[in-house]
């Protein structure tokens, strides 16, 4: 059992038999009443995000979490297909559950799948990813008046960034992948 004075950020705990990840916490001791905590949980069988609050000292059953090094084969448009390294097993997982994470993730590359109670549900990635630029516009010299200015582009895996003017197609960019936000050129 875990408690919530023993809450971090990227737990996982089972509320009413539905497992959901930590995003944000806070303990709350008003002047009057008792002590709460106030959180935010992504489901993890949707990716559903919700604001939820506990009394202070309430308990949970603590989920047991494991993250397997997995290479990302391909998308078929209902699941996400996935090889173990080691035993070279196949799974699939619901697409809808790592869509967020098959935006910046190319076939062939090696991601960590989180299995929770030995169930696949979603895919943790790495803090920037390096992808090519497929598609933009190009840059028009004299486009902005402060030199700054932003534009479309579409990388490797189908997703689209905002980059700067003189990113160009065929060009290696760094993306943040939980904010999807061009940080430079590779």
């Amino acid at each position: 059992m875990i408690s919530t004075n023993q809450l971090k950020n990227g737990n996982h705990i089972e509320v009413d038999g539905t497992v959901f990840k930590v995003l944000e916490f806070q303990h709350v001791k008003p002047g009057k009443g008792g002590a709460f905590v106030r959180t935010k949980l992504r489901r993890a069988s949707d990716g559903n995000v919700i604001d939820k609050t506990f009394r202070a000292g309430e308990k949970f059953r603590a989920v047991r979490t494991e993250a397997r090094k997995m290479q990302f084969l391909y998308a078929d448009g209902t699941d996400a297909h996935f090889m173990d390294a080691e035993t070279f097993e196949q799974l699939a997982v619901p697409e809808t559950a790592v869509a967020d994470a098959l935006k910046w993730t190319k076939p062939n590359d090696e991601v960590d799948v989180l299995f929770i109670d030995e169930a696949p549900t979603s895919v943790q990635l790495p803090a920037s990813v390096e992808l090519e630029v497929t598609e933009t516009e190009p840059g028009l010299r004299g486009d902005t008046a402060s030199g700054g200015g932003n534009k479309p582009a579409t990388v490797e895996t189908g997703a689209v960034v905002q980059v700067p003017l003189f990113v160009n197609i065929g060009d290696r960019i760094k993306v943040q992948t939980e904010t999807g936000a061009y940080m430079s050129r590779a």
